[in-house]
């Protein structure tokens, strides 16, 4: 069995968010940039069923798609235990577009098990995943939190309201994973930094494909109004405020 890991490359979650050009750019100067987390929490369950399953996953792979820029991410993937790791050269521009370009490259490569975060922490689209099982013709199955393999057998746990859900489904799949399926992501040892030095990073170029949407602008959150401290003994003035500024009773 085989398992692709869906990569995105984000930028840290305590970065200060700025624009440029007149707010049709986003600044990515002095930007940290990292594993989006559901797609780290998503390798480290792949590593973890290759590490118990007896063999039975021959390898795990990670894919991004994105320009040289993004490659010390994926060299971070590598040094966490993925086996190999394929960048398609090209500028995500949509979810659309980076599902094609991922299934264009993946398509004829036998993986038996596709990952993906339910979403990204930069976009929060959750789009990818639905729109790569579609493309590659196989199921998908959304808000993952559990995956157990036991030989060619795959147990899939999911929420619904009110509860969880059990699911089976056959090979070749999509998982988009959300929180449950690893408690936490796993950090890179040294001798897995050294290691990742010399496993495959293969570039594919991209193939013709259009963007469906565009960004326009971005603009920032309206500010948050400034905090205002009641005396505790003061319930009077509270019940005022909640009436007349906060309008909530």
């Amino acid at each position: 069995m085989k398992i692709l890991i869906c990569i995105s490359n984000v930028p840290d979650t305590t970065t200060k968010i700025r624009f440029v050009n007149d707010n049709t750019a986003f600044d990515t100067n002095g930007v940290q940039w990292i594993i989006n987390p559901w797609d780290e929490l998503a390798l480290t369950r792949a590593l973890e069923l290759k590490e118990t399953t007896g063999g039975a996953i021959e390898k795990v792979t990670v894919i991004n798609v994105g320009t040289k820029d993004t490659e010390p991410t994926l060299r971070k993937a590598l040094a966490i235990g993925a086996d190999d790791a394929i960048r398609v050269n090209t500028e995500p521009k949509d979810a659309f577009f980076v599902a094609y370009h991922i299934s264009e490259a993946v398509k004829n490569e036998g993986y038996d098990m596709i990952i993906a975060g339910i979403d990204s922490s930069d976009y929060n689209g959750a789009a990818v995943g639905g729109m790569l099982a579609e493309f590659l013709g196989v199921p998908s199955v959304s808000s993952v939190s559990s995956i157990d393999v036991e030989g060619d057998n795959v147990s899939l746990k999911r929420e619904i309201d009110g509860g969880s859900e059990v699911i089976g489904t056959q090979l070749p799949f999509v998982a988009i994973i959300q929180k449950g399926v690893a408690i936490e992501p796993r950090i890179p040892s040294m001798r897995g930094i050294m290691m990742a030095r010399k496993k495959p990073l293969n570039v594919v170029e991209p193939v013709e494909a259009d963007a469906l949407t565009e960004f326009v602008s971005y603009e920032l959150p309206q500010a948050k109004a400034a905090c205002k401290m009641v005396d505790p003994e003061n319930v009077k003035e509270l019940i005022n405020l909640l009436h007349t500024e906060a309008k909530v009773i």
